[in-house]
């Protein structure tokens, strides 16, 4: 999203897009049929299989005003499951830009919970369901609505949710044109103001933080430039607990355009590690293929949501993506 975006009242226009259909998509990138961003990927314990959960892009100025959940059992077909929360209908306290969130999957006395955060706004909300594809309940008011103290500018948008392996403990990151993070109470819906940290990744980032956890180390991934940009691309920082403080490779670029395919602006992504594996994936949007290049500013919502492999050296690094238009197969156990 914009940098320090004003309010966006665009009339959405859902004729144009993202119609509720219960449509498969086809194997390769894009690996979801029409205009999404901002993806959050979660491999459920309790269906066995993987969800996306993106904004609904395609309409112009960002102004969305729903979420929708695609399912898969491959990583590479991928079924609507539909509309899983709507803004001003499920969501009482805001009607407008509905923008990238995330979920958690956790055990609640033995049976599973989702927890789904999400931005409507430029403020944080949270919703609870029993199911990966709802129903969602909206807990009834923002959880961020506020700029941590300390930060001037920027937006309360695009949160991300972590689960320490190491101690069960769940945070809460967020942020645009500043990285906040903080502790969640055992409730995974109201937070402990107390622990907020404020993070320094330097001036490359913009929004979009995603955190993972891998041999020891936590990872911190963001996004560069404006999703606007064909530029719009993924640095990270490397951690030793979940509120930092960061280091910062010298080499620390994911994934960038690449001019040759004709694929720009690979930015806001998410994380999967396929269970039980050291297998990892990059989930993440770009430019609409291949129109999204001359389009202009409106290429920054007419995106399209990719997987591609991602892998580490012997250091722990992150090495280098190349994204590409094939996509993933996952490999045989």
């Amino acid at each position: 999203m914009l940098k320090y975006a004003t309010a966006l009242f665009v009339v959405s226009l859902p004729f144009l897009q993202n119609k509720a259909s219960a449509q498969t998509s086809k194997p390769g990138n894009p690996v979801l049929a029409g205009h999404y961003a901002d993806p959050d990927v979660l491999y459920s314990h309790q269906t066995k299989r993987y969800y996306i959960y993106p904004t609904t892009d395609g309409f112009k100025g960002w102004s969305g005003t729903y979420f929708k959940t695609f399912s898969s059992k491959d990583l590479r077909t991928w079924k609507d499951e539909g509309k899983i929360l709507e803004l001003g209908k499920d969501v009482q306290w805001a009607n407008r830009n509905a923008w990238a969130p995330c979920i958690e999957e956790k055990k609640v006395d033995g049976k599973y919970k989702y927890f789904y955060y999400f931005t409507a706004a430029q403020k944080v909300g949270v919703a609870v369901a029993n199911s990966p594809t709802g129903p969602f309940v909206d807990s009834g008011k923002p959880l961020i609505d506020k700029l941590p103290e300390g930060v001037n500018g920027g937006q309360n948008i695009d949160p991300d949710v972590f689960t320490d392996p190491k101690t069960g403990k769940s945070y809460l990151y967020w942020g645009n044109g500043f990285m906040a993070g903080v502790e969640l109470n055992e409730d995974m819906v109201s937070v402990k103001p107390e622990t907020t940290k404020l993070f320094k990744p330097g001036n490359t980032f913009r929004e979009g933080t995603y955190v993972f956890y891998r041999k020891g180390t936590y990872y911190f991934m963001w996004s560069e430039d404006d999703t606007r940009s064909p530029n719009y691309r993924v640095r990270y920082a490397t951690a030793k607990s979940p509120l930092g403080p960061l280091t910062i490779p010298e080499k620390n670029i994911v994934i960038q355009k690449d001019t040759a395919s004709g694929i720009y602006a690979t930015g806001h992504n998410s994380v999967l590690q396929i269970p039980g594996k050291d297998e990892w994936y990059i989930v993440y949007h770009r430019f609409e293929y291949p129109n999204g290049i001359n389009m202009g500013d409106d290429a920054g919502y007419n995106r399209e949501v990719c997987i591609d492999k991602m892998e580490f050296d012997s250091d722990g690094n992150i090495k280098p993506v190349k994204p590409t238009h094939e996509g993933v197969r996952l490999t045989k156990k």
